[in-house]
């Protein structure tokens, strides 16, 4: 039996360094997160026409993506309902059926079993195939973002997302004609558990200054003040941090959403020219983080930084391993030659080979294997950060923590993920739902901050 109590302190703003490793952890992580959660499976824009699929995973199920010939989505497992072999073996393309290449059963673009092979002579027309299509999974879709989710009980994706649809409003469909993604995706396997990077993008700013400092002091430009985690920037006055119901969150850096590109010119041109329609339509606040850079994960696994616009799945493959497909996300109302300096300018900091990908990935490594020894993993780990220097906030849906250094997402992240490890289903989840956030206690910070200093950043 796993104590989560154990496993997560809120109040202290820790946890077990058995996160990172123990095996049984990673299998009720299976049960109760990855089977019961929404899980991204691609964009819109990755399958335009009728008949376009493309194969993914849902934790370690592979599963098709299918664009329909009335314009819907529909995905199901990738496993034939006669000996359980990969049906589909290519990444994407587009067809009318598909056909296991074992027994040469073949499933529509609805993964309905249409066809079996000499099926009077050797199931005597006794095959239900009505019965035997390919499992489905729940489908849907928010601005053009396609998920998944294998729990009939699970809310719908919007309600899953809750709050933080109103930030993810401000790019993904906002007035400037939103995101989309360019594919298809590198992939690459890396030697951790899947929550390290989950938890890193989730809003970890302090790292920013020492892991990347020689990439950022030869990239140059704003963020390079950071680098060697230098002290003479106003964190407090810089940027936020924010956490919703269901483990989403994010830290932004205010005025940075070009930091990293070399070659800004057309992309910082699209977000001069649209910050006046998200300000007039969507306000101050959210202009505010339009401009700014996003350090984001939607739970449990689908990471972004808007700004240097990288996209990450990181699909568990144990617990010490995870396969990381990583996409553009560009504007897309930008013109063509903007949209490939941002792909250029993503590739060469957060692409297999990226300057700031290799820094993230041997501490990655690190982090994961380094728990496994004896003693250290009787040990904790410390997410304390900016504890009581957030709560409820009078504009920002959520948690709002003070500055884009702090920890407030990784708390918001972890309680999340403990709620559901303990909870047997979603009617237990959703108990809660009134008091989530009880666990940020200072519920008069961001009011009597604001009293106190007039001219706080909203």
């Amino acid at each position: 039996m796993i104590d989560t109590a154990e496993l997560v302190d809120n109040a202290t703003g820790s946890q077990s360094r058995k996160v990172f490793w123990d095996k049984d952890v990673y299998q009720l992580e299976l049960e109760r997160i990855f089977s019961r959660c929404w899980l991204f499976l691609g964009h819109e824009s990755s399958i335009p026409k009728p008949g376009d699929f493309l194969t993914t995973f849902m934790a370690e199920d592979r599963v098709i993506l299918s664009h329909q010939a009335d314009g819907s989505y529909k995905a199901f497992i990738n496993s034939c309902t006669h000996r359980g072999n990969q049906v589909c073996h290519a990444d994407s393309g587009n067809a009318k059926a598909f056909v296991c290449n074992y027994h040469g059963w073949v499933f529509g673009q609805d993964g309905a079993l249409v066809d079996v092979p000499m099926e009077a002579r050797c199931y005597h027309n006794n095959l239900e195939k009505s019965e035997l299509g390919l499992k489905q999974v729940r489908v849907e879709s928010y601005k053009g973002f396609i998920f998944g989710c294998h729990d009939p009980e699970a809310p719908p994706l919007q309600e899953y997302l809750g709050d933080f649809c109103w930030y993810l409003d401000t790019i993904w469909g906002g007035p400037d004609g939103g995101m989309e993604l360019l594919g298809p995706p590198m992939k690459s396997l890396l030697s951790c558990n899947w929550k390290v990077p989950t938890e890193n993008f989730v809003g970890d700013g302090y790292h920013v200054g020492w892991t990347h400092a020689a990439a950022l002091q030869m990239i140059g430009g704003e963020l390079a003040a950071l680098s060697g985690n230098r002290a003479d920037m106003p964190f407090d006055d810089l940027g936020l941090q924010f956490t919703t119901r269901h483990g989403h969150g994010f830290g932004v850096i205010d005025n940075a959403a070009t930091a990293i590109h070399v070659n800004r010119e057309g992309y910082q041109k699209f977000l001069e020219d649209n910050r006046g329609k998200v300000r007039e339509e969507l306000g101050p606040e959210r202009e505010r983080l339009y401009m700014g850079h996003w350090n984001s994960s939607i739970f449990p696994n689908c990471s972004f930084l808007y700004g240097t616009n990288t996209f990450k799945i990181w699909h568990p493959r144990g617990p010490h391993e995870i396969e990381v497909w990583t996409y553009t996300l560009v504007p897309r109302n930008a013109d063509d030659e903007t949209k490939r300096s941002i792909q250029r300018e993503a590739i060469r900091s957060f692409g297999t080979a990226g300057t700031l990908e290799s820094d993230d990935g041997e501490n990655m490594s690190s982090a994961t294997y380094v728990n496994q020894g004896r003693i250290t993993r009787q040990g904790r780990l410390n997410s304390s950060m900016g504890v009581q220097r957030e709560g409820p906030h009078p504009v920002y849906p959520g948690i709002v923590g003070v500055s884009f250094i702090g920890e407030t997402s990784y708390r918001g992240f972890y309680r999340f993920w403990q709620e559901m490890l303990e909870a047997p289903d979603w009617a237990a989840v959703h108990a809660n739902d009134d008091n989530w956030d009880e666990m940020w206690t200072n519920r008069n910070f961001w009011p009597d901050r604001m009293a106190s200093n007039p001219d706080t950043p909203a």
